[in-house]
């Protein structure tokens, strides 16, 4: 088995982060956005600030890191390619996407019809990140 690339991995990662951090503006700064102060109203907080932005954005470019690696780590026992994108976008949309908006739905932080849209749209954007960091990474 060959080491991971992990010059190709960031890489990779980058460009994966910059695909969510696409889907996340048009989503959640086009679409959703008049309904996220009536949300964070409810729940007593602030609107989401320049901060707040910035933060998500990071966390964007880290879901394309952790897409982008996963794939360079099943790449060896799965084969290169579109396929393995997709396994690993699947891991990296349950436990970032479904896992993490499963608790504040539960708890009530925001509707249930907000959370399907979010993970839905989570699935087509983190499988679609997962394939263009992917055809970035090359092993070493």
């Amino acid at each position: 088995m060959a080491n991971i690339n992990l010059g190709r991995v960031v890489l990779g990662g980058i460009v994966a982060g910059v695909v969510v951090n696409v889907f996340e503006f048009i989503l959640n700064g086009v679409v959703l956005a008049p309904q996220w102060p009536i949300i964070m109203d409810s729940i007593n907080r602030p609107a989401f600030g320049t901060n707040s932005i910035i933060d998500f954005v990071v966390i964007g470019f880290a879901l394309g890191l952790a897409s982008v690696w996963t794939y360079a780590a099943i790449r060896p026992r799965f084969g290169a390619g579109v396929k393995t994108a997709v396994y690993a976008g699947l891991l990296i949309w349950v436990v970032g996407y479904v896992l993490a908006d499963a608790m504040p739905t539960i708890m009530g932080v925001y509707p249930l019809g907000i959370a399907v849209i979010i993970v839905g749209v989570g699935l087509v954007e983190i499988i679609v990140a997962t394939i263009a960091g992917a055809w970035v990474y090359k092993e070493a």
